[in-house]
């Protein structure tokens, strides 16, 4: 078999004129994996641990490639043999993207397509499945470790996967299988952020110096938070180092759909929801944990994100002795943020009227912190409002910091974060809570 046969080993990229040889490195693979089989004592091996398995399947697959006469370079070599065991006991194809510390997101289009998330950008790899059968084989492997199934008669599952050896940051996974999805069997795995500390934050000018000490004095002097952002706008990152702000005296509660908070408090009770089962029961959701933590005597909740009817319970829980609350909601800007928590507020099965909706969320919210990502794929708090507004009045906003792409620092950069004169009200908040905002807070950066 010639050296260019093995191209895709080395992760280049696949061209039609070399198809022919993609397909044979996949009946290599195959070829050894059956021999494998053949080789291995399936109840000897189920009981070693998952690094031990791997080591003795390396050790077999190398003796069966030398014993077959296969000729290969030492680099071409160690590529097949791990192939073949990342088919047998991992993830086939997935293993090494899983295993790229810049990859954000998996999307897998049907057996022959995959895309990556680097950076905040879209690119299509060379690697892909030979079948939509090996593709289904690994969706079960995935799916199975939480023990969820996914079929023609339950043909959706969107799945948690807790961190362990082959994600070490763990995972969310959803899969769409035909006949619903028409591209094939459908695969999006969001790989969980790590945990960015504040300087990082700023070291990638994320943030400045002056804003994270500002948003510091408001959740110490506890102010109820929101952090706004569209998908992938780094909304769950921030909440997090807005939570390492908290204080380690108090006792913290944090609500999640999937749980991706790291907080480093020592009194912190992590929930999580659970989905329903294969006969559509059992469900716990986010509201529902909400109301529960309210009973846990709670200085501060943490909901990883409000999304429905949910809303409604965080407002009164910040309405009612629960101040320095901690939420992210999905909205474009300040003003989308309010109007959208009002919407979500009243799609509970409380009916409450619209303008007493309108009066809890003037009362409860104080400061809202808007995350975009730009076209280059940078993530950054873009603006941040205090609401000013009460009661019955409409509402207002007032910003207090705003990135500008045009402004032109003194060191030549272009871009900046401008910063506008506090409020007294809101200087009276903080100095209630024995709070004091930068002394050079309005001045540009």
């Amino acid at each position: 078999m010639s050296r260019s046969s093995y191209s895709s080993f080395a992760g280049g990229e696949v061209e039609p004129a070399v198809r022919s040889a993609s397909d044979a490195d996949e009946s290599l693979v195959s070829r050894f994996r059956h021999l494998l089989l053949e080789e291995v004592d399936l109840h000897e091996l189920g009981r070693l641990e998952a690094s031990q398995r791997r080591v003795r399947l390396e050790r077999v697959i190398a003796h069966l490639v030398s014993r077959e006469g296969v000729i290969l370079s030492t680099s071409e070599r160690n590529r097949l043999v791990r192939r073949v065991v990342d088919e047998a006991v991992g993830l086939g194809v997935l293993e090494p993207i899983l295993a790229d510390p810049s990859v954000n997101e998996i999307m897998i289009n049907g057996h022959d397509t995959i895309y990556v998330e680097r950076f905040g950008r879209l690119e299509k790899i060379s690697s892909c499945f030979s079948s939509d059968e090996q593709l289904l084989q690994t969706i079960d492997r995935i799916v199975s470790t939480v023990n969820r199934r996914v079929d023609e008669s339950s043909p959706m599952v969107d799945a948690r996967l807790p961190a362990d050896h082959r994600l070490p940051r763990g995972a969310r996974v959803n899969v769409v299988l035909p006949p619903l999805s028409l591209n094939g069997p459908t695969v999006t795995i969001r790989l969980f952020p790590k945990a960015y500390t504040l300087q990082q934050l700023i070291g990638m000018r994320s943030i400045d110096l002056r804003t994270a000490a500002f948003l510091g004095s408001c959740v110490r002097a506890r102010l109820n938070i929101i952090v706004s952002g569209g998908t992938g706008s780094g909304k769950t990152t921030l909440l997090n180092v807005l939570s390492s702000f908290i204080p380690g005296s108090e006792r913290i509660v944090t609500v999640e759909d999937a749980a991706e908070l790291s907080l480093d408090q020592e009194h912190t009770i992590r929930l999580e929801t659970r989905p329903a089962n294969v006969e559509g029961r059992g469900a716990v959701t986010i509201r529902d944990l909400v109301r529960n933590c309210l009973r846990m005597r709670p200085d501060r909740i943490i909901v990883g994100e409000c999304r429905g009817g949910e809303a409604l319970d965080m407002l009164q829980a910040m309405n009612t002795g629960h101040e320095g609350s901690l939420t992210t909601i999905h909205s474009n800007s300040p003003e989308d943020c309010l109007s959208r928590l009002e919407t979500l507020a009243s799609m509970s099965d409380i009916e409450v009227p619209f303008h007493a909706i309108h009066d809890q969320v003037n009362s409860a919210i104080d400061v809202i912190v808007q995350l975009n990502r730009t076209h280059d794929g940078t993530r950054r708090v873009t603006e941040v409002s205090y609401v000013s507004s009460r009661r019955k009045e409409e509402f207002a906003l007032e910003t207090l910091m705003r990135w500008d792409p045009d402004l032109r620092r003194a060191d030549g950069v272009h871009g900046g974060f401008e910063r506008f004169a506090l409020p007294e009200q809101l200087l009276r908040r903080l100095r209630h809570g024995r709070e004091e905002p930068p002394s050079d807070w309005d001045e540009r950066q």
